[in-house]
């Protein structure tokens, strides 16, 4: 009795529990509104008939699914177009219950080195390389993975927000760091004098004596300290590119249209402009072979009514006809019949000294040049040969680097091997260069930083004829937002690059502030290119007027042209490929006289004028 007791008693609980289950569960689907959702799509179906029913339900369900969050954040050591380490971000998130790598970025660092420097440089930023790589993976793993768990990749304001909050406090870190390592110098600490760069290989000092100054010079400003680099800091811009990369990924639209909708405040726009190539074709500067140091980049710049596609493939063909033309001349052997004799005669005689040139790291030709001429006067020659006019069918620009030629125990720059020019003859001698080939329409950091006097000159004679680039000053964007732009020298825009600590966020208000002045923004490449084509995506997102990629040659560049012409391609099916105006230069004689520093407070920039 008591055992069949028993057993009815746990027959009875049974029922209730599976009661109370079957009322839990009604209420956890009516909760969810499965009932309703389930009806709503059962009866759309029923008169829809679809083929794969229930890829049909599939797809229903999945547009009810809760948005991707991110999961995890994974850096990774991989190489750089020059065989350098650089940082990866893979981005992974959480999609219907399931955790899914979206993307992957890779930033290069900041690190430059020349092309002849020498093994001690080459391994000191190797070694300085190293360690912001492994900081970087540190701050990666064991704090930016857990601050950005859970949130949503298309919140980008929000994420880059974090970023900036985390990359504060380790800056202020790192300042207080540098204060105590200087207070712990030695008081007998000499401060090191700055002695004259040797001179590259290849390249030979005049043993001409230098010519004494009849009147006392006025000295050049000193070089201003630059803002030291926060090691680890390229985590944070790599971060932010992953995320804006996984969040167009998981919205399901093209990074360029992504960073398009984040800039006009998620308005979808109805057209779009793609920038203009600036391809290197030659490389004259300080590493070149000859006595040219002035031009490091020799840019070929396509006219604004040609496509992209168009303008490359006629840069390809100027780059082909300019390697026939430096080709050494070989001369034909002797005659075997004229004997051992005239052999003999042959042998005391040099053979012909060939055109130094080689490609380098830029995907250009280095080539060796005895004057600022030749190499403009070879692209003019490729450019007749195939009936083409400087000035009209192409235009030309000139990354001067400036900076890397200044001689501080002269008080000069050194234009050619054993040639210098002071500040006020740089502008003077620019000048004369556009006056003997205005074809040239843009100049990068012409001068340093420091000569803002010479700047305003510079400006002043030629802003209405071509574009006068910062690129040097202008590599901590963060800090060029705090000042609102006031320490940089006067000029027609600046050239911005995508490394340590720069955010998305940081490109979106770099560039409207620009483009709120009247001044062009530039997408430019660092040296050590990676295979990531993104820049691209931005470069069209952000509006800029030009993108500056380097050479027409190696493989991690040729993928971001071919991802202009992907993007070109996708606009005119699309409909959205908006036409580009012609080049228009500012007219900085129209400012205020009065004004000695580049101001943007007023919102004006003079009168602009075109270059057509």
């Amino acid at each position: 009795m008591e055992n069949r007791a028993s057993r009815a008693g746990s027959e009875q609980r049974r029922y209730v529990n599976v009661s109370d289950l079957k009322h839990q569960a009604a209420e956890y689907y009516r909760s969810n509104e499965v009932p309703q959702r389930l009806e709503e799509v059962l009866n759309a179906m029923f008169y829809q008939r679809p083929d794969d029913f229930y890829g049909h339900l599939a797809n229903y369900f999945s547009g009810l699914s809760k948005p991707p969050v991110i999961c995890r954040i994974l850096g990774n050591r991989v190489l750089d177009g020059i065989g350098r380490p650089t940082l990866e971000v893979e981005v992974f998130c959480r999609v219907k219950n399931f955790d899914k790598r979206i993307c992957s970025s890779i930033i290069s660092s900041h690190a430059e080195i020349l092309e002849n420097a020498s093994p001690e440089a080459v391994d000191a930023v190797g070694r300085e390389i190293s360690e912001s790589l492994h900081i970087a993976f540190d701050w990666i793993s064991e704090s930016l993975n857990e601050m950005l768990k859970g949130l949503d990749p298309t919140d980008q304001h929000k994420v880059d927000e974090l970023l900036c909050e985390f990359f504060a406090k380790k800056a202020e870190e790192d300042k207080e760091r540098r204060r105590i390592e200087k207070e712990k110098e030695t008081p007998e600490a000499t401060v090191p004098v700055l002695t004259p760069p040797a001179a590259p290989a290849g390249k030979k000092k005049s043993n001409k004596p230098a010519k004494k100054p009849s009147v006392m010079e006025k000295p050049i400003p000193p070089a201003e300290p630059r803002e030291p680099v926060v090691k680890g800091s390229m985590a944070i811009g790599c971060v932010s590119l992953a995320v804006a990369k996984a969040a167009a990924t998981v919205r399901d639209v093209p990074l360029y249209l992504h960073i398009a909708l984040l800039r006009d405040n998620q308005v979808l726009p109805k057209e779009l402009i793609m920038p203009q190539p600036m391809a290197t074709i030659l490389s004259c500067g300080k590493s070149s072979p000859g006595k040219l140091n002035l031009m490091k980049e020799v840019m070929l710049i396509p006219p604004a009514w040609l496509t992209v596609k168009q303008g490359i493939e006629r840069c390809l063909d100027i780059q082909k006809q300019i390697s026939r033309l430096t080709e050494p001349v070989v001369k034909p052997p002797t005659a075997v019949t004229e004997g051992k004799k005239s052999s003999t005669k042959d042998a005391g005689k040099k053979a012909p000294t060939p055109i130094q040139k080689k490609m380098g790291y830029l995907g250009c030709i280095i080539l060796g040049n005895e004057s600022l001429e030749q190499p403009l006067t070879l692209i003019q020659t490729a450019c007749t040969s195939l009936s083409l006019e400087l000035g009209i069918d192409m235009y030309l620009g000139i990354n001067c680097a400036a900076h890397e030629l200044v001689d501080y125990t002269k008080g000069k720059y050194e234009i050619l091997s054993g040639t210098y020019k002071n500040p006020d003859e740089m502008v003077d001698m620019y000048e004369d260069l556009i006056h003997k080939f205005p074809s040239i329409i843009a100049l990068v950091d012409p001068l340093r930083k420091e000569d803002r006097s010479q700047w305003t000159d510079l400006c002043n004679i030629l802003g209405s004829k071509c574009y006068l680039l910062a690129e040097d000053s202008c590599r901590n964007v963060w800090k060029i937002l705090e000042e609102q732009n006031k320490n940089e020298p006067k000029c027609s825009g600046l050239i911005v690059k995508c490394t340590n600590e720069t955010t998305i966020s940081h490109l979106l208000e770099m560039t409207q502030f620009l483009h709120g002045m009247r001044h062009i923004s530039v997408l430019g490449s660092p040296d050590g290119e990676s295979s990531d084509d993104s820049l691209v995506d931005l470069a069209v997102g952000l509006g800029a007027r030009f993108i500056k990629l380097g050479g027409l040659s190696r493989g991690e560049r040729l993928t971001k042209y071919n991802r202009l012409f992907a993007i070109e391609e996708e606009l005119v099916k699309n409909g959205r490929l908006c036409e580009r105006e012609e080049h228009e230069f500012v007219d900085f004689t129209e400012e205020d006289e009065d004004e000695e520093e580049f101001d943007y407070s007023d919102g004006t920039v003079g009168e602009v004028r075109s270059a057509v």
